[in-house]
Formats: structure tokens, sequence, C-alpha cells
């Protein structure tokens, strides 16, 4: 049977929980001192791996799986002293980078050409519509000569009929002979249509000749991945030089001008009616 003391020493422990659902009693009854609790191996991995060094998480290392730009398990590891070989893993690495580097741009490229296209193809044919109709007020209207002239001729003929003078009968000038000055308007409402469709075939020729640079740009070149890597870089340095994407986004403005010059010959257009 238990003594009254082994009760009281029995109520003086302090139970304590470890963190993993353990119980440990202390024999301080005071409850100051707890004993160190061991933790278990995996909560201790997690803290050793989560490490902070300068405010930044130092994460431990992981398992490597199917990595698409992990390249060291992707590409073989270089022979000695062929790191700068024909087929190093150098040149490999770069062609991987670049190919997903130039495809993100070029994509772009011939989205945009291709919307330049269609429609500087639908306003160019817009334009010539109305360019074919007010351009034949820029030479001599020969029908309206010779309405002129017909009504003139029946004038004569009435005057003679009378009796009266045919030199009376006032005489035209409109003549197949005369000098023919088209009017101002029609001078600047042609004038700002054809610098219109100008400009709107200029955007058309200079997106075919882009696409046509973009579709030499992304042909594979045949040899060595080294040889391969000079090729594209050679092609890389010929785009920045000559200004190919400059050149891509002045299209739209190019274009955007020509709308605006055609809206103002429109307006000029239908003024008058």
């Amino acid at each position: 049977m238990p003594s009254i003391h082994d009760a009281q020493d029995g109520d003086g422990e302090n139970p304590q929980r470890a963190p993993n659902g353990v119980q440990v009693l202390s024999d301080d009854p005071t409850g100051e001192s707890q004993p160190e609790v061991q933790q278990p191996a995996q909560a201790v991995h997690q803290q050793n791996s989560d490490r902070i060094f300068f405010g930044i998480s130092q994460h431990g290392p992981q398992v490597r799986g199917n990595d698409p730009f992990d390249y060291e398990q992707r590409f073989p590891e270089d022979k000695r002293l062929e790191e700068l070989g024909p087929l190093a893993r150098v040149w490999r690495t770069y062609l991987e980078e670049c190919g997903t580097f130039d495809l993100e741009m070029l994509e772009g490229w011939r989205d945009g050409l291709d919307v330049l296209l269609v429609f500087a193809g639908l306003f160019s044919a817009v334009v010539t519509t109305f360019v074919v109709q007010t351009s034949q007020n820029l030479q001599v209207d020969y029908g309206q000569v010779t309405a002129t002239l017909l009504f003139e001729l029946i004038d004569v003929q009435r005057a003679a009929a009378n009796g009266s003078l045919v030199n009376n009968v006032p005489r035209s000038d409109l003549t197949p002979f005369s000098n023919f000055h088209p009017t101002t308007s029609d001078s600047l409402i042609n004038g700002l249509w054809f610098t219109s469709l100008s400009f709107s075939l200029a955007t058309a020729l200079f997106a075919v000749l882009t696409k046509q640079w973009i579709h030499q740009y992304i042909a594979v070149p045949s040899g060595t991945p080294r040889d391969r890597c000079r090729v594209r870089q050679f092609r890389y340095m010929g785009l920045q030089q000559w200004g190919v994407g400059f050149i891509i986004g002045l299209l739209p403005v190019l274009l955007s001008v020509s709308l605006g010059i055609f809206l103002v010959g429109l307006v000029l257009f239908l003024t008058p009616l």
C-alpha cells in the first residue's frame, strides 16, 4: 500500500508533454526547470534545412526530377579538355536558352505582322476605290467637252434658222485644245489619298520583307552545336544591326498615319456635298 509521503511525492510531480505527445515528468516541484525534450528526427531535419542566411531562407538539398532547365542532367558531362569542343555541353545549353528566347520574341513579331498585312491589304483596296473615282478630275473630261460643243452647235443652228448672226452666239472656252487646270480641292484630295495609299503599300511591303527575314532567322542550320551557335549569333547581330525590331515597331505607326491622312481627305471630299 502506498504511503502518504508517496502520494504527496506523486502529487508534487509536474507532468509535461513534449511536442511529439510523450508525457515527461519533472522532479522540480516549482516547475522552473524543464527537462530537454528530444524532438523527432523529422523536425530536426526540417530546422536544419530551413536555415536563414542574410535574410534569405536556405533550403536543404532537394531530389532532382525531370527539370527541363537542369542541363547537367539532360546533357552528358564533357570529357576533360573538351569543355569547348564542337559537341560541348555549353553549346547545347546556349542553343536551348536562345531557342526559348527567340521563340518568344519571334512569335510576338509574327502575330503583329499578320494583323498588319490583313489590315493594310483591306485598307489599300478601299483607298484605291476612292482614288480611281477622284483621279478622273485631274484630267480633261472629254464627255463634258463633247456635251458643251453640242450645245454650242445647237445654238448656232438655232441662230441660223432664225436669221440671226452666227457670230453673236457665245463661244465656249472648253475645247479639246484648251489648257486644263484641276481645282485646288481636287488636287488636295487626290494628293492626300495618294499619299495614304503609298504609306499603306509601304507598310505591307516592309511587313512581307520582315516576315521573310524572320523565316530565314528561325531556319535551323546544319553542323555541330558550336557551328549552329555561331550562325545563330551572326543572325542575331544582323537583327540588331539592321534594327528589325525598330522597323516592326514603326509599321503600326506608319499605318496609323496613312489612315489619318485618308480621313482628312475624306472630310474634304464630303464637305462640298
